[in-house]
């Protein structure tokens, strides 16, 4: 355990560090937030590119931890396909910030990672079935790649709204991976190290990224998150069920998101509103920092169940947590419904 502490350290500390740096490129490059009083409320002018540190310091340190990383089943091509995903993101979030690309345009760059983590190998050859046994995948495994990444990242780019809340909530996943990939019952040392370095490097970057924030993750950051976790989630054996309950809840917001705004008659990716379960807990009067810490706590209960439950009782805890989702629903849509009439 004293390997995985100093590896936890030296990540922390080099994150925090990287992440000056990044703060004074961004400014300099004038690549920068500004408020608009109407989703984006911080004062001045934030740089962004934040996420920049976080890719750095995270595969900087599993270059330098690569034989623990190459002792289990993944062979470097894999680790290699996830290097190369992480570094597309990177550049177009880059783009992305800068110029402010179209969205049909900002799509490329998730496409690209998800091909290039296919290329290098990565697969799911079986999940379990809750009921007993297991489902094969075959050829199923590239389109549920596809689709759980993509899943994966746009829940971490639409959830980026408050300051510290997808780096806390990638942190937090990427412990309960790494806390469950060291059981003796899952033992995977390997990705339970590469987990580990990503929450450290996650905390390091939030130091800067906690409210007030000095520094936000950018659109590669808040993309190379989801993806980082989805791709840890699902190289330590398919554990997508893990990931779920971590941001299951942010999940089903973004689910109910793209379906609120679609019956509006709006495209859920260009249109932008104040409706994200992280403006409501705002609007009630929690307050940033206290409507974050909800959305830890939440996550944390849920994430470590996992640790606890088998197949049928993370279905369970799936169904919980999607009861709640939709009693929020409901709550906020007779909140609204109340003071329309009043």
């Amino acid at each position: 355990m004293l390997y995985y502490f100093q590896i936890f350290i030296i990540t922390l500390f080099l994150s925090a560090a990287l992440t000056w740096p990044v703060m004074r490129l961004a400014k300099k490059l004038n690549i920068v937030d500004k408020p608009d009083q109407e989703r984006k409320f911080h004062h001045g002018r934030i740089p962004l590119l934040g996420g920049l540190a976080v890719f750095l310091s995270f595969f900087a340190v599993l270059y330098l931890a690569r034989d623990g990383l190459l002792s289990g089943n993944l062979e470097i091509r894999q680790w290699l396909g996830f290097f190369a995903g992480g570094l597309w993101l990177m550049i177009g979030g880059y783009l992305d910030d800068k110029y402010n690309l179209q969205p049909s345009r900002q799509l490329i760059w998730p496409l690209l990672a998800i091909l290039s983590v296919i290329a290098g190998g990565v697969g799911i050859e079986k999940i379990t079935n809750p009921f007993g046994g297991f489902i094969y995948l075959g050829a199923g495994s590239a389109i549920l790649i596809s689709l759980w990444l993509m899943g994966m990242m746009y829940t971490t780019k639409l959830l980026d709204g408050l300051d510290g809340l997808v780096s806390g909530l990638t942190a937090i996943g990427s412990l309960v991976i790494f806390l469950f990939t060291m059981t003796t019952k899952y033992y995977q040392p390997d990705i339970g190290l590469a987990a580990l370095i990503l929450a450290a490097a996650c905390l390091g970057f939030l130091f800067f990224n906690w409210h007030p924030a000095k520094i936000f993750l950018g659109e590669g950051g808040s993309l190379f998150l989801g993806y980082a976790l989805g791709v840890l989630s699902i190289i330590s054996g398919g554990k997508i069920a893990i990931a779920l309950l971590v941001m299951g809840l942010p999940i089903l917001d973004v689910v109910w998101t793209i379906v609120r705004r679609l019956a509006a008659g709006k495209n859920p990716f260009k249109f932008a509103d104040r409706k994200h379960l992280h403006f409501r807990l705002l609007n009630l009067g929690l307050g940033e920092r206290m409507s974050v810490l909800l959305f830890y706590a939440v996550s944390l209960i849920f994430g470590l169940s996992a640790l606890f439950l088998q197949s049928v009782g993370k279905v369970l805890a799936l169904v919980l947590l999607g009861s709640i989702m939709l009693l929020t629903v409901f709550l906020f849509a007779y909140l609204d419904r109340k003071r329309k009439i009043a």
